[in-house]
């Protein structure tokens, strides 16, 4: 198929194709005491579950790929439609209406971060080799962004990369890389220049995890999850083709990286609609405080949807992803109060009953999102700087 081919064709394939494949989402009230009730912003599986998890969402993102509804954008030569946003948005609109595998974070670092990241800066070389691995899941990719001293500042990175010949040599050590475990690459920022200004001397890389000197370590949270990772770089070697961007240009590599990130805004955890069928649960909806709380969740869900749209049309990408960031964890704060208000010791003790202290994974992982990605107070120097034009925050 080609780029001309008509929107209601291609949906109607589309439709086609999803109902041989996945049953449709019940869009009735589901039955309290139904199905899983694990509402956890962070997977808290064994490394078993966790790399099963992995591998169904793999495969099938492998097969929509291969069936022309995954990288829909991209040109042929790339393994895709070569159609527009607009088709993308309408397979996005009917896939909704599927149940689709459990989405996992890494596959959206993936095809979301690195492969659109690549689809902007990469070379023609770089995107033939990276972009229909990438983009079909069947290789993946982590972040190895932050360290143990450059967090919400990452301009303070202090790995470093060095030049030898055709090569790079990368020492250092990142941390909070979900899913490193399991990744086949990693997108690196490392420090190639000090004597510039810190925002100036840095570059961006792909490391091979399976690499020489590589060394990944799991880091076990309080939810009782490992998705988190420690990776150790010592005297890892590079061929100077994985190499994105200019050299000490990483920190524009770095922005539309983050630019994705903070413009997902995927449901992770427990939803309004959780929140509400746990009211209905408990009898709580007629409270005049509980349906004010409920309200608000409403009105931050649509600000989010409204937002996301408007990010979606163009524009700027950082302020309109900050803002999205912003107003996600708002929402995933409120929707942690409102839960814990309504369970109130049941939220403590595991009594066995179906809903409620599965609600502790969502209280307990909710507050690290408030942090990765860049913590609330980035996201506010960002929209002031960018948006209000208020002067920079000192250093």
């Amino acid at each position: 198929m080609t780029g001309t081919t008509s929107l209601d064709d291609f949906t109607a394939t589309a439709r086609s194709w999803l109902d041989a494949r996945l049953p449709k989402r019940d869009r009735s009230r589901r039955a309290w005491g139904e199905g899983d009730d694990d509402v956890s912003v962070f997977h808290d599986l064994t490394r078993e579950e966790e790399s099963r998890l992995i591998a169904e969402a793999s495969a099938y993102e492998q097969e929509k790929f291969d069936a022309g509804f995954g990288g829909i954008t991209l040109p042929a030569e790339l393994g895709g439609r070569g159609l527009s946003h607009e088709h993308e948005r309408a397979f996005r609109s009917v896939e909704s209406a599927y149940r689709t595998p459990p989405a996992h974070e890494l596959l959206t670092v993936t095809m979301v971060l690195v492969g659109n990241t690549i689809d902007r800066l990469g070379t023609s070389e770089q995107k033939l080799r990276f972009l229909p691995a990438l983009m079909s899941a069947r290789e993946l990719c982590c972040q190895l962004f932050s360290e143990p001293g450059a967090g919400s500042d990452l301009a303070s990175v202090s790995t470093r990369a060095v030049r030898d010949g055709e090569e790079w040599v990368i020492d250092g050590q990142k941390v909070w890389s979900s899913g490193a475990q399991y990744a086949q690459w990693g997108i690196c920022l490392a420090r190639t220049n000090t004597d510039a200004p810190k925002h100036h001397g840095m570059t961006m890389f792909l490391v091979p995890l399976d690499a020489e000197g590589i060394d990944v370590r799991q880091i076990r949270q309080m939810s009782g999850g490992s998705t988190f990772n420690e990776v150790f770089l010592d005297g890892v070697r590079i061929d100077d083709s994985l190499r994105i961007g200019d050299v000490d240009g990483g920190w524009k590599v770095a922005l539309t990286v983050l630019g994705f990130e903070r413009g997902g805004g995927e449901n992770r955890g427990g939803t309004y609609f959780e929140v509400l069928a746990l009211a209905r649960w408990l009898e709580r909806t007629k409270d005049p405080i509980v349906r004010q709380r409920l309200a608000t969740l409403y009105i931050q869900r649509r600000q989010l949807a409204v937002t996301a749209r408007r990010a979606r049309k163009g524009g700027p990408r950082a302020p309109h992803g900050s803002l999205i960031k912003l107003l996600y964890t708002q929402h995933q704060r409120t929707i942690s109060e409102t839960a814990a208000d309504l369970l109130g010791p049941r939220l403590m003790a595991d009594t066995g009953e179906w809903g409620t202290f599965a609600w502790t994974t969502f209280v307990t992982g909710a507050p690290g999102n408030r942090i990765a990605g860049g913590t609330d107070e980035t996201q506010r120097n960002i929209l002031g700087e960018r948006v209000l034009g208020l002067p920079r925050e000192p250093s």
